[in-house]
């Protein structure tokens, strides 16, 4: 969860943020109140239902299967795409060793590596995918804990600048801060995606979402306000490294921001091996209900491994990443925002699904004796996905509609696929048919004896013509 959490959206989060002032904290609570009602909401979920694929079948179960496929289209665009996302970030950190110069072919090299380390460690099965999640895990939470606790020492109010820099609305500049500030919460339904792979999931999945969601957004807020107040508002919207920045404020020299970047990068292949693994774990359980393509439903060698999921993600994460270093500003903030469009929605659909349930549908599996308290909390994760989507912006929204909806004809052809397989599948099971019986009315004709061989009187057949005789 944690792991899955935390990439390098949250070391370049602070630079990301600047530019609306102080008011983004603000945007950062709000944004963090949301994750936790989603964070709630999903751990419902999860006792009800503590299988593999989890918004998926949520809205499968509550909604039929053309919502749960619309799901895992749009979840499976958010993994892949934010991993392109994740990896470009990453590649700002390791710069900071080799190819300082920003090479671009260099550059696309080492995303390319980037992308591919995971999927490798994924495709030797789920135990090593987690041994290397728990060591980067560990690894990059040692600097962020210091900036969250130490760090908070040396803030100077000075450095904070205007409170609403950006000059628009308090309401528009919480709105679009928030919108940003949600990416760095992607990742939060990674425990219910593989329920099916977790030892006891009704108990587990629930206490990993929600606890994994409260430590994450403790070390958020208090890294995020560290930074802002060690780091001058001025230089803080212009740096690409802001804990890098704040760490060599607070030391002086370069040796402190030097192992921020290490953080950073191990933080970020950390964030990628987690996400590789929700790019397969998802289209695997639709494919196994018939809702994706056959081949993500493929188990390979003796770890039960999703091999087809594993590779089609990461050779569509490595085109887009390639594509995205011919135009980097632009290209990078438009994946930015549809990673989080994309994930909104099957956070929209859960929200929807725990309500249903609650209100109209059966009960069975959620929580007995606190209704109102189960409402208002699915109630308050459906608002804020509404208002995440809102705040992704009009041509996020828009690039974001035409991309869900280019699932609808993917779906058209599953659908035929399936009907053309039973069609041929029928008479092949058929070719026998079943024994007919006498109507009862009919009696049935008593049975003629037959009559054996005539036998002589040595016990031998009576022979015409040389030949045994029967009658």
């Amino acid at each position: 969860m944690i792991g899955s959490i935390i990439g390098t959206g949250v070391f370049a989060l602070p630079s990301a943020l600047a530019p609306y002032g102080p008011i983004s904290l603000v945007a950062f609570v709000v944004v963090t109140l949301g994750a936790l009602a989603l964070a709630l909401t999903f751990g419902a979920l999860s006792k009800r239902t503590p299988a593999s694929g989890g918004p998926y079948v949520y809205a499968r179960e509550a909604f039929g299967e053309f919502a749960g496929f619309l799901n895992a289209w749009s979840y499976w665009i958010t993994a892949w795409a934010g991993n392109a996302a994740i990896v470009v970030a990453w590649v700002g950190y390791v710069e900071v060793f080799v190819n300082t110069g920003h090479q671009k072919w260099i550059s696309v090299a080492l995303a390319l590596v980037g992308l591919w380390i995971p999927a490798a460690i994924n495709l030797t099965g789920v135990r090593n995918m987690g041994a290397f999640q728990v060591i980067t895990t560990v690894l990059k939470f040692v600097p962020l804990i210091f900036m969250a606790t130490v760090g908070l020492l040396f803030i100077d109010p000075g450095n904070f600048g205007p409170f609403n820099a950006g000059g628009q609305s308090e309401v528009g500049a919480v709105s679009a801060a928030g919108a940003i500030a949600l990416f760095s919460y992607l990742g939060l339904e990674a425990a219910s995606v593989v329920a099916g792979r977790v030892r006891e999931p009704r108990r587990n999945v629930p206490r990993a979402t929600v606890y994994g969601t409260l430590v994450c957004a403790v070390i958020y807020i208090l890294g995020i306000l560290a930074v802002f107040g060690t780091v001058p508002h001025g230089r803080l919207s212009g740096s690409t490294a802001p804990f890098t920045d704040a760490a060599n404020n607070i030391f002086g020299g370069t040796w402190a921001g030097d192992v921020v970047a290490a953080a950073a990068i191990i933080s970020g292949i950390g964030a990628l091996n987690g996400w590789t693994m929700l790019c397969a774990e998802m289209p695997y359980a639709a494919a196994r209900d018939g809702l994706f393509p056959r081949a993500f439903a493929r188990l390979r060698g003796e770890h039960d491994v999703p091999v087809f999921g594993i590779v089609a993600s990461t050779v569509l994460a490595s085109l887009i990443t390639v594509f995205s270093y011919t135009r980097f500003e632009d290209v990078f903030t438009k994946i930015v925002l549809l990673s989080v469009l994309t994930a909104v929605i099957p956070y929209l659909f859960s929200a929807a699904a725990q309500l249903y349930w609650l209100l109209v549908g059966d009960r069975e599996g959620l929580s007995r004796g606190r209704p109102a308290r189960d409402v208002t909390v699915a109630a308050l994760a459906l608002a804020f996905s509404y208002w995440s989507i809102q705040g992704s912006g009009y041509q996020t929204v828009y690039y974001g509609l035409f991309v869900l909806l280019l699932g609808v004809p993917v779906y058209v052809w599953l659908k035929r696929s399936q009907a053309v397989h039973e069609e041929t599948v029928a008479p092949q099971t058929a070719v026998i048919p079943a024994p007919r019986e006498r109507a009862p009315e009919t009696p049935a004709p008593a049975p003629r004896l037959a009559r054996g061989p005539r036998a002589n009187r040595t016990g031998g057949l009576r022979k015409r013509n040389d030949s045994p005789h029967h009658d």
